[in-house]
C-alpha cells in the first residue's frame, strides 16, 4: 500500500535524522506501509505526535569497551544499548556480539522488538543492544573479560524494572553468565530478573534455550493447519546452525518433517536423509567446528562451500541466520522448487523484494516479529519465575510457549482479515502490535 502524504513526510524525516542506517529505515518503512489501513480507519492514531514518538527511541547508549586478550594486549570495542519503547513494560531484548553491530543495526532490532513483544501479550517493552566484538576464536577467558568490561558500563542502564537484556547472535548462556556475574559483583545484589537466558543454577528457565526454534515450528504448524496441511512428510531447509536453527531442526523432525539442509558462514550441508541434531550439536557446540566437519561423521551428507542453501528444493524454508540474508533471486528459486511456507527464525532475514515474491506466489509467510517471538516470550516467563523464586517444569513451560505462539498466529490472522488483508501475516503482525502499543502510549499521556 502506498504511503499517504503525512506518513511519507514522516518517513523522509526519519531517514534524514538517522543517516546511513539502512536496516533501521527498512524496518520502519515496512511497518509504516503495513499500518496504513489502521491509520485510514482511525485518523486519531496520528494525534499527539504518536507516530513520531513511536519511531524515535526513548534512549540510546553508546560506550567504549576496553578489555585485554590472553597476551595482555588491550582492545577497544564499541558497546550499545537502545531502549526503544517502555509503553508496555521494562525494555526487553537481546544483546548481539558480532563485528557487524552498529547503532543502526541495534536500532532496527529494537524497533522490530516493539511489535514482537507486544504480540506476546506479556508486559514487556522493547530494547536491544550489543557490541562490535567478535567472540569467534576467542578463549573463554577473553570472552569473560570482554563481558565484564561491557557490563561495567551497561549495569548503569539496566534492572528488572527498567531494562532486561537477553542473548542474541554471539551471546549464549555462557556470555549471559559472565555478564550476570559482573552485574552481581558491581551491584552487590542477586537480581535474577535483570538478565534472561541464564543457565538453570543461576535462575534460568527450562525451555529458554529451545524457545525461539520451537516457537518458529509451533507457528509453522498453526500456519499450515490454517491451509489444511501439516508438517508431516514435509522437507525443510534452514539457514544458520546456531541456537535457533538447531532447536528448530529438533522440533521439525519431531513433528514429522525432514530437514535436509542448514548452513553457517562457510557454506551449507545437505543430506536427503535428514540432518542429525546430535551430530550437529557435537560439531558446533562441543567441538566448535564449522559445518565442513559434519560429513566426517555423516558420510551421506555433503558440504557445499561458500553457498547459501536456498537452491535446495524444499516445502518449508526457515531463514534463521541474520538480516537480509535471503534475497529476491533466492525467493524465486525456492518458489520454483515447490516451496509452500516460510517462517523467519531471524530478525528481518528476507529482503522486501523476497517477501513480495513469496506473497505474490501466495506462499504462507510468517515475519520474524511473529514467528520468532517464542524466545522473548519465554524470557518473560523466566522473569516471572525469577520474581517468585520458582522454576516451572519443562512440559509446563513448553505448553505456555506453544499456547503463546498459537495466540500470536491467531491474532495476526484475524487482524489481517479485519483490515482487508486475509492471510497476510506481515500486515496482521504489524497492525496488531501497533494498536496495542499505541493504545498504551495514549493512556500514559504525552511522554
Amino acid at each position: 500500500m502506498t504511503l499517504d502524504a503525512a506518513t511519507t513526510a514522516l518517513y523522509r524525516d526519519i531517514v534524514r535524522r538517522n543517516p546511513a542506517e539502512a536496516e533501521f529505515h527498512q524496518a520502519v518503512a515496512e511497518v509504516l506501509h503495513s499500518i496504513q489501513p489502521a491509520l485510514q480507519r482511525d485518523p486519531s492514531l496520528r494525534d499527539a505526535g504518536l507516530m513520531e514518538r513511536l519511531c524515535e527511541p526513548e534512549r540510546q547508549s553508546m560506550f567504549r569497551v576496553v578489555w585485554t586478550d590472553d597476551n595482555g594486549a588491550a582492545h577497544v570495542n564499541r558497546g550499545f544499548r537502545v531502549g526503544f519503547s517502555s509503553a508496555l513494560g521494562p525494555y526487553k531484548g537481546g544483546l548481539r556480539f558480532h563485528p557487524t553491530v552498529t547503532l543502526g543495526i541495534v536500532k532496527f532490532l529494537a524497533f522490530e522488538q516493539i511489535f514482537k513483544n507486544a504480540l506476546t501479550g506479556l508486559g514487556i517493552g522493547a530494547g536491544k543492544g550489543g557490541a562490535d566484538f567478535d567472540p569467534s576464536g576467542r578463549s573463554d577467558g577473553e570472552i569473560m573479560r570482554f563481558c565484564q568490561a561491557y557490563m561495567t558500563e551497561l549495569h548503569r542502564h539496566i534492572g528488572a524494572q527498567t531494562d532486561v537484556p537477553a542473548g542474541d547472535i554471539g551471546v549464549g548462556s555462557r556470555e549471559i553468565g559472565y555478564l550476570f556475574g559482573q552485574y552481581k559483583r558491581i551491584t552487590n545484589r542477586f537480581e535474577a530478573g535483570t538478565l534472561t537466558g541464564k543457565d538453570l543454577p543461576i535462575g534460568g528457565s527450562l525451555v529458554r534455550p529451545e524457545a525461539t526454534g520451537y516457537g518458529v515450528v509451533y507457528f509453522l504448524e498453526a500456519m499450515l493447519a490454517q491451509r489444511g496441511q501439516s508438517l508431516e512428510g514435509k522437507t525443510a531447509v534452514l539457514s544458520g546452525c546456531g541456537n535457533v536453527s538447531q532447536h528448530a531442526i529438533v522440533k521439525l523432525q519431531e513433528m514429522g518433517a525432514t530437514v535436509v539442509a542448514c548452513s553457517d558462514s562457510s557454506g551449507y550441508i545437505y543430506d536427503p536423509a535428514g540432518i542429525q541434531p546430535d551430530v550437529l550439536n557435537e560439531i558446533r557446540n562441543v567441538r566448535r567446528r564449522k559445518l565442513d566437519a559434519y560429513p566426517e561423521a555423516v558420510p551421506t551428507a555433503k558440504f557445499v562451500a561458500g553457498k547459501t542453501p536456498w537452491n535446495v528444493a524444499c516445502d518449508i524454508a526457515v531463514p534463521s541466520a541474520t538480516q537480509n540474508e535471503l534475497g529476491e533471486a533466492d525467493a524465486i528459486a525456492l518458489v520454483k522448487n515447490g516451496l509452500i511456507a516460510v517462517a523467519e527464525g531471524a530478525n528481518m532475514p528476507c529482503t522486501p523484494e523476497a517477501v513480495n515474491v513469496f506473497q505474490e506466489a501466495e506462499i504462507a509467510f510468517a515475519p520474524g516479529k511473529a514467528a520468532n517471538a517464542g524466545g522473548v516470550a519465554t524470557s518473560a516467563l523466566e522473569m516471572q519465575q525469577n520474581a517468585s523464586r520458582a522454576q516451572w517444569s519443562f512440559p509446563e513451560t513448553d505448553q505456555k510457549l506453544a499456547e503463546t505462539m498459537r495466540c500470536i498466529h491467531d491474532i495476526c490472522l484475524t487482524t489481517a482479515a479485519d483490515y482487508g488483508k486475509p492471510g497476510d501475516y506481515v500486515t496482521g503482525a504489524n497492525i496488531a502490535g501497533f494498536l496495542k502499543v499505541s493504545s498504551a502510549m495514549n493512556m500514559l499521556g504525552l511522554i
